[in-house]
């Protein structure tokens, strides 16, 4: 059995977000998403389902063309979209990315 404490892994940037996938086999992919205040991840199109897990703070997400808060505790889950997200005052997340 193995646990993961999301509050205590080391992160990067987006830049260089493969190496904060912490879990992933055949059918998804784990990782920890970090974003400093004023922080941005720029639109990425999914081409496959995605959920975010806000573990601390909060993000606006956008999906296509709406856009929402996403606070501590709360998850949003999607079909394939266009997505973004920023923090005004600094997030921790967890994305999980559903294998095509």
């Amino acid at each position: 059995m193995k646990i993961f404490d999301l509050m205590n892994f080391e992160v990067e940037g987006y830049e260089k977000r493969s190496v904060n996938v912490f879990f992933q086999n055949d059918v998804f992919k784990t990782r920890v998403i970090v974003l400093e205040a004023g922080g941005k991840i720029p639109p990425c199109q999914m081409d496959t389902f995605v959920m975010f897990y806000v573990v601390k703070g909060e993000v606006v997400l956008k999906k296509n063309e709406e856009s929402a808060t996403l606070k501590e505790n709360q998850v949003f889950i999607t079909e394939p979209a266009l997505l973004s997200m920023e923090s005004v005052s600094g997030a921790r997340l967890m994305g999980v990315q559903v294998k095509a």
